[in-house]
């Protein structure tokens, strides 16, 4: 019989790190190449880029054959930075000039970050590594209901009456796509 003890158990935060950690470079390659250019999105364009993404996911799964290059990896990151891009203008507002530098779209960067990281603990804790007896494709359907939510939250001018606001959409957004980054990364045997 084996002890629980001897049962090695994943360390969701170090994967969680990790893939942030290459959701950033590839972030910080962006930087590079076009700077803080999304400073002019509207957030309901960052909710729509998100919904463009997660539909190709939920295409592919779907068809089970992609036609273009980008795999479902790509996409899940995409979803994780247009979510922290989104949470940077929802605190900062839009522009209509790109109005900062790739240091400072940087440093919002490790702040959202930061804070879905922290999300992702406390609810981890709550939920006792639930997400890990999930299927990817429920990772999808959860994060195109979240998409719908905001977007109907969007229609209402950003007001609830008894539901979490845009901003717990884009973290949980983020969050799913990192569970998703993390299985398909980390596979479990």
């Amino acid at each position: 019989m084996t002890k629980k003890t001897d049962i090695k158990t994943p360390d969701t935060n170090s994967q969680f790190e990790q893939v942030i950690e290459i959701c950033r470079s590839l972030f910080c390659k962006k930087m590079q190449d076009y700077g803080p250019s999304w400073r002019i999105m509207r957030p309901q364009s960052l909710t729509d880029q998100i919904f463009i993404k997660a539909k190709r996911i939920r295409s592919i799964e779907t068809k089970g054959v992609a036609l273009v290059d980008d795999d479902i990896q790509a996409e899940l990151i995409g979803i994780v930075n247009y979510g922290i891009i989104a949470l940077i203008q929802l605190e900062h507002g839009y522009s209509d000039t790109v109005d900062v530098d790739a240091d400072w779209a940087i440093r919002e960067y490790d702040v959202q970050a930061k804070a879905a990281l922290e999300l992702m603990k406390r609810k981890n804790h709550d939920y006792d590594e639930a997400w890990r007896g999930m299927r990817t494709t429920s990772y999808t359907d959860l994060i195109l209901t979240k998409i719908n939510r905001t977007k109907e939250i969007e229609s209402h001018s950003g007001q609830t009456i008894v539901s979490e606001g845009i901003d717990a959409n884009y973290l949980d957004m983020i969050n799913y796509a990192v569970f998703g980054l993390i299985k398909i990364r980390f596979p479990e045997e």
